[in-house]
C-alpha cells in the first residue's frame, strides 16, 4: 500500500528538491532552497541578477560541483551524479550565454545536442520535431552559427538542448537581450514545447510574456526561495508585480 502511494505521487512528481544548498569554494549561493516540479508544468523562478537563479539551474543538471541536500527526478536521487548521467535520464540545461559553437553550421550544432547515448538513437526523430517548431532554423541548416542574429542564436540554442531527448528542460533566461517581439516568439515556442509533453524549469528577471506561461512561481532572492505560489498569487503580490513582474 505505500509503495502503491509513493508511485502515485512520483507520478505526478517530476522534480522534487529539499534543503539544497550550493557553493562556490567557500561562497555560499543557495540555501536551503526546496522546491516541486509536476510532470507536465511550466515553473518559473524569477529574482534579481546575481542572486543563484542560474547556480540552481546547473546544481539541478550537475553543473555545480559542491552542493548538499536531495534533488529527486522520478523517485531517483540524482544529486552528485555526473552531468553526463543526468542528460542521459533526460535532463536538458539551456544555458543563458547559449554556449554555441560559433564555427559550426546550424545543423551541426543541433547534432551536438544529440550527443548522449540516449539520444542518438533519437536523431531522425528529434530533428524533424526542431524543424516543426523552429521553420527558421530549417531553411538555414548551412549558416554558421556565428552569422546568427541573438534571436535565432537563443532558438538554436533551445533547438539542440530538445535534441537530447529530453523530458525535463532547465531554461536559463531564454529571453536575454531579446527585444520584445522576439521574447513573444520565445515564450510562443516554450509553450509549444511544453504541449508537446516536455515538462519546463526556467528563470527569468522580470519578464511578463514568460511569466504568463506559468503554473507556479517561485521567487529567489539572496540564495532564498522568498515566494512560492501560483500565477494569480502573484499578481496579487504589489511587490511582485511592481519589483519581478514588471506591472
Amino acid at each position: 500500500m505505500i509503495q502503491g502511494l509513493l508511485n502515485a505521487i512520483w507520478g505526478m512528481l517530476m522534480i522534487k528538491i529539499e534543503n539544497l544548498n550550493a557553493y562556490y569554494d567557500d561562497f555560499h549561493v543557495l540555501k536551503n532552497v526546496s522546491m516541486s516540479v509536476e510532470e507536465g508544468q511550466i515553473v518559473v523562478m524569477l529574482g534579481p541578477n546575481g542572486h543563484g537563479k542560474s547556480t540552481f539551474l546547473k546544481s539541478i543538471c550537475g553543473l555545480v560541483s559542491k552542493v548538499k541536500g536531495s534533488i529527486m527526478f522520478n523517485g531517483t536521487q540524482i544529486s552528485g551524479l555526473a552531468a553526463e548521467k543526468i542528460v542521459n535520464m533526460g535532463i536538458t540545461y539551456i544555458a543563458e550565454n547559449r554556449e554555441l559553437f560559433p564555427e559550426m553550421t546550424v545543423l551541426e550544432n543541433l547534432k551536438m545536442g544529440a550527443y548522449s547515448k540516449s539520444a542518438r538513437t533519437h536523431e531522425k526523430k528529434n530533428l524533424e520535431k526542431v524543424f516543426e517548431l523552429f521553420p527558421r532554423l530549417k531553411n538555414r541548416v548551412n549558416q554558421m552559427a556565428s552569422t546568427m542574429s541573438g534571436g535565432e542564436a537563443r532558438m538554436l540554442a533551445i533547438a539542440r538542448g530538445l535534441m537530447s531527448n529530453a523530458r525535463f528542460l532547465a531554461v536559463d533566461e531564454p529571453s536575454l537581450g531579446l527585444q520584445p517581439n522576439l521574447r513573444d516568439e520565445v515564450a510562443r515556442i516554450i509553450k509549444e514545447i511544453n504541449i508537446a509533453g516536455i515538462t519546463v524549469l526556467l528563470v527569468e528577471q522580470n519578464i511578463p510574456q514568460i511569466t504568463e506561461l506559468a503554473d507556479q512561481l517561485y521567487v529567489l532572492e539572496e540564495g532564498q526561495i522568498t515566494f512560492e505560489g501560483s500565477k494569480d498569487e502573484a499578481l496579487g503580490n504589489d511587490h511582485l508585480k511592481e519589483i519581478f513582474l514588471g506591472m
